[in-house]
């Protein structure tokens, strides 16, 4: 079935494990950890491969290690598996407020000096958040490699110590503008918001976006944070993915010497929710108060991510709604029965969605966008996907 959206529009924290010396932050010697290899991907003949070693620390810590000395420079990742999924009812916006939060200074680095650091060596920096996992990333000149590990390490290993009030106070402030500008005061800006909550029952890890409602993030505490932090952002929920002008030995090494004696945090296993199954179709409307023209957004829900039908969908994504040769830009774009028509496939960790979104034609009525879309799904029955449609798709 389809769901329509119609709108106008505790760790212990070794400190005594590390000593300050040269500028940098070392590992005692006596807590060196070995990694061990578990898998390695070599260049196969007339095959798209990246090669690439991955270890594991004793502390369950993931290492993937890409060589390519096409150019003088690294790119330093560090994936830790959670996301606004791993949140409560009535605690959303989590994740997303630690990704602010871990920019914000530890115990060895300064409030703001992680951006100061990467930038003076040469480097650029970010973070991102979504549903299952939280980023933080650098690509900077190799000969600084060392510098961006002992960073990473400083702030998994040390960082709560440096989570102030008044720092807890100003990202809060920040993420609740940052919801404003993105979502409440844009046009469209609510769409997703209620197409999770209508698409997903209630409690499923996707029922909220990744921002978190306002009113949870005023309910939140400094110590809420602190939990949240200690519950997931151990070296047994982390990837330290490491790829550019690098020897993968030397990068091995680096990464025991900075993140071999952090400790393992709990225990962490997959989430594991019921497929979502709509039995009839939920409309759901809202007026938009910042959007001039109606909008017509159809989703359904399909499977998760590196599902054998993960390639099918973004396939018939293309040929139904990505393009001037797509199926509906072909029958209502290039009509004029519709501004704006396209599809597209998302697939996440938990589950998937294949959505739909119009802007009808000045006159239309979303009822007759409706219409005109179940028409064109109609012709495209009767059309089929063609031998061309799959090799442009290739």
């Amino acid at each position: 079935m389809i769901t329509h959206f119609i709108r106008l529009k505790p760790r212990y924290m070794m400190k005594k494990s590390w000593l300050l010396g040269a500028g940098l932050l070392l590992a005692s010697a006596s807590l060196m950890a070995q990694a061990k290899l578990v898998e390695k991907v070599t260049k196969k003949p007339n095959s798209i491969t990246i090669p690439y070693e991955k270890y594991v620390l004793p502390n369950g810590l993931t290492i993937v290690v890409h060589e390519d000395h096409s150019d003088p420079v690294v790119h330093v990742d560090v994936t830790y598996h959670v996301g606004s999924a791993r949140e409560e009812i009535g605690k959303s916006g989590f994740a997303h407020f630690f990704e602010h939060m871990m920019f914000q200074g530890s115990d060895n680095v300064a409030d703001e000096q992680h951006f100061k650091i990467v930038t003076e060596a040469g480097g650029t920096l970010n973070g991102t958040t979504n549903r299952d996992r939280t980023n933080y990333f650098e690509t900077v000149p190799s000969n600084q490699l060392e510098k961006m590990l002992w960073l990473e390490a400083d702030r998994m290993g040390f960082l709560l110590d440096a989570v102030t009030q008044q720092k807890f106070e100003v990202q809060r402030a920040t993420v609740k503008n940052e919801r404003g500008q993105n979502y409440d005061n844009r046009p469209y800006g609510l769409v997703q918001e209620v197409g999770a909550r209508t698409m997903y029952p209630y409690g499923h890890p996707y029922s909220w976006l990744t921002i978190g409602y306002v009113e949870d993030l005023n309910r939140v505490n400094v110590n809420d944070l602190k939990n949240f932090f200690l519950r997931w952002y151990g070296p047994n929920n982390a990837t330290v993915t490491v790829g550019g002008d690098v020897k993968t030995a030397d990068v091995v090494k680096l990464v025991e010497k900075y993140f071999g004696s952090i400790p393992k945090g709990p225990e962490v296993t997959p989430v594991k929710v019921p497929a979502v199954n709509l039995d009839k179709d939920r409309y759901v409307s809202y007026t938009d108060n910042y959007a001039r023209l109606p909008l017509l957004a159809i989703g359904f829900p399909t499977v998760p991510n590196y599902h054998p039908d993960q390639a099918a969908l973004a396939c018939l994504a293309q040929i139904l709604g990505q393009g001037r040769n797509s199926v509906l830009y072909q029958q209502l774009t290039k009509k004029q029965l519709a501004l704006q028509a396209s599809a597209s496939s998302s697939l996440s960790e938990l589950a998937g969605e294949f959505q739909f979104t119009f802007v009808p034609y000045m006159g239309k009525s979303l009822a007759d966008m409706e219409k005109l879309w179940r028409a064109a799904l109609d012709s495209f029955e009767a059309r089929g996907v063609t031998d061309e449609d799959i090799a442009k798709f290739k």
